[in-house]
Protein backbone atom coordinates (compact mmCIF):
# COMPACT_ATOMS: atom_id res chain seq x y z
CA UNK A 1 0.00 0.00 0.00
CA UNK A 2 1.75 3.22 -1.31
CA UNK A 3 0.08 5.89 0.83
CA UNK A 4 -0.38 4.32 4.38
CA UNK A 5 -0.25 7.56 6.44
CA UNK A 6 -3.48 8.61 4.30
CA UNK A 7 -4.96 5.26 4.93
CA UNK A 8 -4.54 5.37 8.15
CA UNK A 9 -5.98 8.92 8.72
CA UNK A 10 -8.64 7.61 6.89
CA UNK A 11 -9.43 4.91 9.22
CA UNK A 12 -9.01 7.85 12.27
CA UNK A 13 -11.70 9.67 10.93
CA UNK A 14 -14.15 7.22 10.02
CA UNK A 15 -13.84 6.50 14.16
CA UNK A 16 -16.49 8.44 16.07
CA UNK A 17 -14.67 8.66 19.48
CA UNK A 18 -12.49 12.05 19.59
CA UNK A 19 -8.79 11.18 18.99
CA UNK A 20 -6.25 13.94 19.58
CA UNK A 21 -2.26 13.52 19.75
CA UNK A 22 -0.31 15.43 22.19
CA UNK A 23 4.03 15.53 22.95
CA UNK A 24 4.94 15.63 25.95
CA UNK A 25 4.52 19.36 26.16
CA UNK A 26 0.70 18.74 26.23
CA UNK A 27 0.71 20.84 22.40
CA UNK A 28 -1.47 19.38 20.32
CA UNK A 29 -0.05 17.43 16.67
CA UNK A 30 -2.92 15.44 15.92
CA UNK A 31 -6.99 15.34 15.78
CA UNK A 32 -9.18 13.57 13.54
CA UNK A 33 -12.24 14.79 12.15
CA UNK A 34 -14.75 13.44 14.95
CA UNK A 35 -12.91 15.85 17.41
CA UNK A 36 -12.86 18.53 15.05
CA UNK A 37 -16.89 17.99 14.15
CA UNK A 38 -17.50 17.71 17.53
CA UNK A 39 -15.48 21.15 18.64
CA UNK A 40 -17.62 22.88 15.74
CA UNK A 41 -21.10 21.45 16.75
CA UNK A 42 -20.72 22.50 19.94
CA UNK A 43 -19.16 26.61 20.11
CA UNK A 44 -15.41 26.04 21.05
CA UNK A 45 -13.36 28.84 20.40
CA UNK A 46 -11.14 27.13 17.91
CA UNK A 47 -12.38 25.18 15.09
CA UNK A 48 -10.02 26.04 11.96
CA UNK A 49 -6.96 23.87 13.16
CA UNK A 50 -5.93 22.74 16.34
CA UNK A 51 -2.63 21.81 16.10
CA UNK A 52 -0.05 23.98 18.24
CA UNK A 53 -2.65 24.41 20.73
CA UNK A 54 -1.36 23.07 24.26
CA UNK A 55 -4.38 20.98 25.44
CA UNK A 56 -2.71 21.22 29.50
CA UNK A 57 -2.34 24.59 28.96
CA UNK A 58 -6.24 24.49 27.85
CA UNK A 59 -7.75 22.48 30.82
CA UNK A 60 -5.63 24.72 33.52
CA UNK A 61 -8.04 27.97 31.79
CA UNK A 62 -10.88 25.68 32.20
CA UNK A 63 -9.89 24.79 36.12
CA UNK A 64 -9.28 28.71 36.65
CA UNK A 65 -12.95 29.40 36.15
CA UNK A 66 -14.29 26.89 38.18
CA UNK A 67 -14.01 24.06 36.03
CA UNK A 68 -12.71 20.61 38.80
CA UNK A 69 -13.03 18.68 35.97
CA UNK A 70 -10.36 20.79 33.82
CA UNK A 71 -8.01 20.39 37.09
CA UNK A 72 -8.61 16.62 37.27
CA UNK A 73 -8.02 16.06 33.62
CA UNK A 74 -4.79 18.09 33.74
CA UNK A 75 -3.47 16.49 36.61
CA UNK A 76 -4.05 13.19 34.61
CA UNK A 77 -2.59 13.83 31.89
CA UNK A 78 0.21 15.34 33.67
CA UNK A 79 0.64 12.25 35.51
CA UNK A 80 1.06 9.79 32.22
CA UNK A 81 3.82 11.85 30.73
CA UNK A 82 5.64 11.74 33.81
CA UNK A 83 5.01 7.76 33.74
CA UNK A 84 3.90 8.25 37.17
CA UNK A 85 0.77 6.20 36.32
CA UNK A 86 0.43 4.27 32.75
CA UNK A 87 -2.46 5.10 31.73
CA UNK A 88 -5.34 8.06 32.59
CA UNK A 89 -9.33 7.42 32.69
CA UNK A 90 -11.56 9.53 33.51
CA UNK A 91 -15.68 10.21 33.18
CA UNK A 92 -17.32 13.61 32.62
CA UNK A 93 -20.44 15.61 31.43
CA UNK A 94 -20.70 17.29 28.82
CA UNK A 95 -24.54 18.16 28.23
CA UNK A 96 -25.74 20.52 25.75
CA UNK A 97 -28.99 22.60 26.04
CA UNK A 98 -30.63 19.77 24.08
CA UNK A 99 -29.58 16.97 26.02
CA UNK A 100 -27.36 15.61 28.35
CA UNK A 101 -24.14 13.69 27.73
CA UNK A 102 -21.50 11.94 28.75
CA UNK A 103 -18.17 11.02 28.12
CA UNK A 104 -14.90 8.83 28.68
CA UNK A 105 -11.58 9.95 28.37
CA UNK A 106 -8.89 7.87 28.00
CA UNK A 107 -5.02 8.91 28.03
CA UNK A 108 -2.29 6.05 26.84
CA UNK A 109 1.29 6.97 25.61
CA UNK A 110 3.32 5.83 22.88
CA UNK A 111 6.01 5.94 21.18
CA UNK A 112 7.10 6.70 17.55
CA UNK A 113 10.91 7.29 16.37
CA UNK A 114 12.06 7.36 19.68
CA UNK A 115 9.66 10.44 20.20
CA UNK A 116 7.36 10.18 23.07
CA UNK A 117 3.67 11.24 22.15
CA UNK A 118 0.24 10.74 24.03
CA UNK A 119 -3.22 9.71 22.40
CA UNK A 120 -6.25 11.22 24.09
CA UNK A 121 -9.59 9.83 23.10
CA UNK A 122 -13.48 10.59 24.24
CA UNK A 123 -16.18 8.22 23.74
CA UNK A 124 -19.66 9.09 24.02
CA UNK A 125 -21.08 6.92 27.11
CA UNK A 126 -24.18 8.69 27.01
CA UNK A 127 -26.12 5.73 26.64
CA UNK A 128 -25.27 3.60 28.96
CA UNK A 129 -25.29 6.45 31.78
CA UNK A 130 -28.85 7.55 30.82
CA UNK A 131 -29.24 3.51 31.69
CA UNK A 132 -27.61 3.49 34.79
CA UNK A 133 -29.58 6.73 35.61
CA UNK A 134 -32.80 5.36 35.02
CA UNK A 135 -31.84 2.19 37.33
CA UNK A 136 -30.93 4.66 40.16
CA UNK A 137 -34.20 6.58 40.13
CA UNK A 138 -36.14 3.72 39.79
CA UNK A 139 -34.70 2.04 43.13
CA UNK A 140 -35.08 5.70 44.85
CA UNK A 141 -39.11 5.26 44.10
CA UNK A 142 -42.11 3.28 45.90
CA UNK A 143 -43.39 1.07 43.22
CA UNK A 144 -46.49 1.50 44.31
CA UNK A 145 -47.26 5.74 44.44
CA UNK A 146 -44.38 6.53 41.83
CA UNK A 147 -42.71 8.88 44.45
CA UNK A 148 -39.80 8.65 46.26
CA UNK A 149 -39.72 5.81 48.80
CA UNK A 150 -38.34 6.19 52.28
CA UNK A 151 -34.24 5.69 51.78
CA UNK A 152 -34.48 8.36 49.27
CA UNK A 153 -36.34 10.43 51.55
CA UNK A 154 -34.03 9.71 54.23
CA UNK A 155 -31.01 10.96 51.94
CA UNK A 156 -32.97 13.83 50.31
CA UNK A 157 -33.68 15.68 53.90
CA UNK A 158 -29.79 14.95 55.26
CA UNK A 159 -28.36 16.90 51.91
CA UNK A 160 -31.42 19.57 52.11
CA UNK A 161 -31.02 19.65 56.00
CA UNK A 162 -26.90 20.47 55.34
CA UNK A 163 -27.77 22.96 52.79
CA UNK A 164 -30.15 25.09 54.09
CA UNK A 165 -27.25 24.97 57.40
CA UNK A 166 -24.66 26.33 55.17
CA UNK A 167 -27.00 29.07 54.23
CA UNK A 168 -28.80 29.87 57.20
CA UNK A 169 -32.10 28.90 55.87
CA UNK A 170 -35.33 27.37 57.29
CA UNK A 171 -36.27 23.77 55.98
CA UNK A 172 -39.96 22.48 56.85
CA UNK A 173 -41.27 18.73 56.99
CA UNK A 174 -44.68 17.56 56.78
CA UNK A 175 -45.58 13.97 57.98
CA UNK A 176 -49.07 12.72 56.43
CA UNK A 177 -51.07 10.23 57.67
CA UNK A 178 -54.57 8.90 56.39
CA UNK A 179 -57.09 9.09 58.63
CA UNK A 180 -58.63 5.50 59.60
CA UNK A 181 -56.83 3.98 56.26
CA UNK A 182 -57.57 0.52 57.90
CA UNK A 183 -61.13 1.07 58.01
CA UNK A 184 -60.95 2.05 54.05
CA UNK A 185 -58.91 -1.39 53.36
CA UNK A 186 -61.26 -3.25 55.21
CA UNK A 187 -64.36 -1.98 53.55
CA UNK A 188 -63.22 -2.03 49.78
CA UNK A 189 -60.41 -4.17 50.06
CA UNK A 190 -56.67 -3.89 49.97
CA UNK A 191 -56.68 -3.49 46.16
CA UNK A 192 -58.93 -0.59 45.97
CA UNK A 193 -56.78 0.74 49.10
CA UNK A 194 -54.01 0.74 47.10
CA UNK A 195 -55.74 2.40 43.96
CA UNK A 196 -56.29 5.52 46.86
CA UNK A 197 -52.85 5.78 47.69
CA UNK A 198 -51.73 6.17 44.12
CA UNK A 199 -54.22 8.65 43.93
CA UNK A 200 -52.37 10.37 46.95
CA UNK A 201 -49.18 10.41 45.59
CA UNK A 202 -50.14 11.95 42.52
CA UNK A 203 -51.74 14.44 44.41
CA UNK A 204 -48.48 15.15 46.34
CA UNK A 205 -46.39 15.72 43.33
CA UNK A 206 -48.53 18.43 43.04
CA UNK A 207 -46.99 20.44 45.45
CA UNK A 208 -43.50 20.39 45.28
CA UNK A 209 -42.03 21.96 42.33
CA UNK A 210 -38.94 23.24 42.99
CA UNK A 211 -35.14 21.11 43.76
CA UNK A 212 -35.41 21.68 47.39
CA UNK A 213 -38.92 20.07 47.53
CA UNK A 214 -40.01 16.29 47.43
CA UNK A 215 -42.81 14.27 48.79
CA UNK A 216 -42.35 10.49 49.75
CA UNK A 217 -44.07 7.62 51.02
CA UNK A 218 -42.84 7.59 54.77
CA UNK A 219 -44.30 4.11 54.72
CA UNK A 220 -47.78 2.22 55.01
CA UNK A 221 -50.19 5.04 54.63
CA UNK A 222 -47.96 7.62 55.87
CA UNK A 223 -46.26 9.87 53.45
CA UNK A 224 -44.09 12.72 54.25
CA UNK A 225 -43.17 16.76 52.46
CA UNK A 226 -39.90 18.42 52.55
CA UNK A 227 -39.84 21.86 51.91
CA UNK A 228 -36.55 23.38 51.74
CA UNK A 229 -36.14 27.42 52.57
CA UNK A 230 -39.76 27.57 53.47
CA UNK A 231 -40.88 29.37 56.31
CA UNK A 232 -43.54 27.97 58.88
CA UNK A 233 -46.20 30.37 57.55
CA UNK A 234 -45.90 29.27 53.78
CA UNK A 235 -45.72 26.02 54.92
CA UNK A 236 -49.40 26.06 56.57
CA UNK A 237 -50.79 27.34 53.52
CA UNK A 238 -49.29 25.03 51.09
CA UNK A 239 -50.46 22.53 53.53
CA UNK A 240 -54.35 23.46 54.64
CA UNK A 241 -54.32 23.89 50.60
CA UNK A 242 -53.19 20.14 50.73
CA UNK A 243 -55.85 18.78 52.86
CA UNK A 244 -58.47 20.81 51.00
CA UNK A 245 -57.41 18.67 47.77
CA UNK A 246 -57.93 15.46 49.57
CA UNK A 247 -60.98 16.02 50.71
CA UNK A 248 -61.81 17.14 46.78
CA UNK A 249 -60.46 13.65 46.01
CA UNK A 250 -63.77 12.48 47.59
CA UNK A 251 -62.48 9.10 48.57
CA UNK A 252 -65.31 7.29 50.76
CA UNK A 253 -64.64 5.77 53.85
CA UNK A 254 -67.86 5.29 55.11
CA UNK A 255 -66.34 3.61 58.34
CA UNK A 256 -64.47 6.29 60.08
CA UNK A 257 -65.44 7.99 62.72
CA UNK A 258 -64.11 11.73 61.09
CA UNK A 259 -66.22 11.70 57.88
CA UNK A 260 -67.41 9.67 55.27
CA UNK A 261 -64.87 10.11 52.93
CA UNK A 262 -60.91 9.72 53.37
CA UNK A 263 -59.01 12.62 55.17
CA UNK A 264 -55.67 13.10 56.63
CA UNK A 265 -53.81 14.51 59.36
CA UNK A 266 -50.67 16.25 59.21
CA UNK A 267 -47.97 17.25 61.46
CA UNK A 268 -45.69 19.99 60.67
CA UNK A 269 -41.94 21.27 61.78
CA UNK A 270 -40.13 24.09 60.99
CA UNK A 271 -36.49 24.29 62.06
CA UNK A 272 -33.57 26.73 61.00
CA UNK A 273 -30.71 23.97 61.24
CA UNK A 274 -27.87 24.90 63.14
CA UNK A 275 -24.01 22.87 63.96
CA UNK A 276 -24.60 20.17 66.34
CA UNK A 277 -28.22 19.30 65.35
CA UNK A 278 -29.49 16.63 63.75
CA UNK A 279 -32.13 16.26 60.89
CA UNK A 280 -33.92 13.58 63.43
CA UNK A 281 -34.89 16.36 65.47
CA UNK A 282 -37.35 17.81 62.72
CA UNK A 283 -38.75 14.11 62.49
CA UNK A 284 -39.14 14.02 65.72
CA UNK A 285 -41.20 17.51 66.37
CA UNK A 286 -43.05 16.43 62.74
CA UNK A 287 -43.84 13.04 64.28
CA UNK A 288 -45.16 14.76 68.05
CA UNK A 289 -47.54 17.23 65.60
CA UNK A 290 -49.18 14.44 63.99
CA UNK A 291 -49.60 12.70 67.13
CA UNK A 292 -51.10 15.87 68.50
CA UNK A 293 -53.36 15.96 65.03
CA UNK A 294 -54.33 13.15 65.83
CA UNK A 295 -55.37 13.25 69.28
CA UNK A 296 -57.66 17.12 68.66
CA UNK A 297 -59.95 14.99 66.15
CA UNK A 298 -57.74 14.64 62.64
CA UNK A 299 -58.65 15.88 59.87
CA UNK A 300 -56.11 18.57 60.74
CA UNK A 301 -52.55 20.35 61.01
CA UNK A 302 -50.93 21.01 63.80
CA UNK A 303 -47.31 22.69 63.74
Amino acid sequence: MKDIKGFLSLILDSIADHITVIDSTGTIQYVNKSWTAFAAQNGCLIKETWLGVNYIEACDKASEVHDDYGAQVAQGIRSVIDQTIESFYFEYPCHSPKQNRWFMMRVTPLVFEQVPYFVISHHNISERKLAEEKVRNLARMDGLTNIANRRYFDEFLNAEWRRCLRLELPISLAIIDLDHFKLLNDTYGHQHGDQCLIKIGQLLKQFVNRSSDICARYGGEEFAIVLGNTSITEAQALLISLLEEIAHLDIANPSSTTQSYLTASIGLSTIYPSFGAHERILIHQADNMLYKAKKRGRNRLES
